[in-house]
Order: structure tokens, then C-alpha cells, then sequence
């Protein structure tokens, strides 16, 4: 077998792994679906009248008069972040878990690739995200979203969707390998839960005070959310695409590259 062979076939083992555990633990999953769901319903039937209202005449979607049936389509892509920000945290607790209780020493003393016990934590994160993500656009398609978006648009998002996963995954397990102890790990990702409310993700940017709306407008997460909310409704994007790729990407590079330099470490 080739070395490519060998660590396909490691991370496939740990993959199953990480799977296993899902199984083993649902309350996780559980909770992962919870937060973004909760979110929904609150914003959309608590506040969405009012939002909606707020986001007035050329709001989003087809009518574009407002209402909370105009706010659950602006909501929506903001929900589907926090989907991805949730199932992060489980995979920051995951890696601190295995850090610290020596389950890694354990499997540096086997002959397997290096990189397998960090992939397995990612695609195990990714297959639980895309679950979640489905389930939350269910939800949302129940309670009245209606996206105008066609077969192209749809496999566009499945790409943003699974770009930003994939980068908020690999710096999740970063910051697990980085915490000094489970505690540590719950709390730091937390900020990629709040990013989504300080941009435009809950209501437009250039509503907010001068100084929050530049912090909002330059972040990470507007344009991807931008970018996710123009290819649902046909709100048009400009070349917003190319600064939440680019964004991704970056996240995803400074990630992988702080896990296996803090993975490297550990082995000296």
C-alpha cells in the first residue's frame, strides 16, 4: 500500500471512531440541532414581525415588503452559520477530551498516519453538520421559508455550506488541541457563534452605529452569509463570493496548519 493508502485508511478508522461516539452520546447531536432551531423559531415568530417590518420596501425575497414572512427568508442563512458554529464546539470539546485524558499518547505509539486522528474528527464533524444543516432547512422550509433559489444555486450553497464547515472544523480542532482543558475548549469557540450576530446576519449592517456597521461589514461571516442569502432568494451577490471563499480558505489554512503544528509539538 502506498503512504496515501495507509492514511485514508487510518482516517477511515478514526472516522468510524468519532461515529461511534456520535452513536453512543445522541444528547449531542441533540443539543447541536437545538440552539440553531430555538434560534429560528424565536427570531421568526418573536421578533420577525417587527425585523421584518424594519427590513422594509426592496427587503429580501419576492415580495420584498417586510413581515415576519419576508424576515424568515433574511434569518435563515444566518441560522444555517450557527448551525455550523454549534457543531464546531462539539468538535473543539472532542479533541480537548482526547488530549487531555491520553488517548493520544495511546495512539502515537501505533503505526498509523499522523494526520488520521485529526481528520477523523473533522469528517466526523462534517457528516454531523450536513445531518444538522438539513434538518434546520427543513424546519425553516416548514415554517414559510421559500427560497427562489434554482438547481445551480442549490449546489453552489452545498459548496459555501461544506467550504465553511470544513474551515470552522479545522480551526476548531485547533483550538481543542490548544485548550488546557475540556472547560477551556467549550468556551473558546464560542465567539464563532456570536460573529453571525454582529454582522448582517440578524438585520442589515448599515442599520447598526457607525463603528459596529464597519466591524460588521468587514468580518468573516457577512460575506458568507451575504453570499448564502443571495443564492437562496436572488438577491444578487456581486463578488461577494470571492471574499467568503477567500475568507474560508484563509480559515481553513491558518487551521490545518495550527492543528498539525500543535499535533507536531506534542509528539517531541
Amino acid at each position: 500500500m502506498t503512504t496515501l493508502s495507509y492514511a485514508m485508511r487510518d482516517s477511515t478508522t478514526m472516522l468510524r471512531r468519532n461515529l461511534r461516539h456520535m452513536q453512543r452520546y445522541p444528547s449531542l447531536t441533540i443539543m447541536l440541532l437545538g440552539q440553531p432551531i430555538l434560534l429560528l423559531l424565536l427570531f421568526v415568530y418573536v421578533f420577525g414581525g417587527t425585523l421584518g417590518d424594519g427590513l422594509g420596501p426592496g427587503g429580501v425575497g419576492p415580495g420584498g415588503v417586510g413581515g415576519r414572512a419576508e424576515y424568515v427568508g433574511y434569518v435563515t442563512p444566518a441560522i444555517l452559520l450557527i448551525t455550523i458554529t454549534s457543531a464546531i464546539l462539539g468538535t473543539s470539546i472532542s479533541v480537548a477530551t482526547d488530549m487531555t485524558e491520553g488517548i493520544i499518547n495511546r495512539f502515537r505509539t501505533m503505526a498509523i498516519s499522523r494526520s488520521s486522528v485529526l481528520t477523523g474528527h473533522v469528517i466526523g464533524t462534517v457528516l454531523q453538520t450536513v445531518f444538522a444543516l438539513a434538518v434546520v432547512l427543513g424546519v425553516a422550509l416548514l415554517i414559510g421559508f421559500s427560497p427562489t433559489a434554482g438547481p445551480g444555486e442549490w449546489l453552489a450553497l452545498i459548496g459555501v455550506l461544506l467550504l465553511v464547515t470544513v474551515a470552522l472544523t479545522w480551526f476548531a480542532v485547533a483550538l481543542g488541541m490548544k485548550a488546557k482543558s475540556v472547560e477551556t475548549a467549550s468556551n473558546t469557540p464560542m465567539l464563532f457563534t456570536l460573529l453571525p450576530f454582529l454582522g448582517s446576519g440578524f438585520v442589515p449592517a448599515d442599520s447598526m452605529p457607525a463603528w459596529l456597521g464597519w466591524f460588521a461589514e468587514y468580518q468573516p461571516f457577512t460575506p458568507i452569509i451575504e453570499t448564502m442569502r443571495g443564492l437562496l432568494l436572488g438577491t444578487g451577490i456581486g463578488n461577494g463570493w470571492l471574499f467568503a471563499v477567500g475568507w474560508c480558505v484563509l480559515i481553513t489554512a491558518v487551521g490545518y496548519v495550527w492543528s498539525k503544528s500543535l499535533f507536531a509539538k506534542e509528539r517531541d
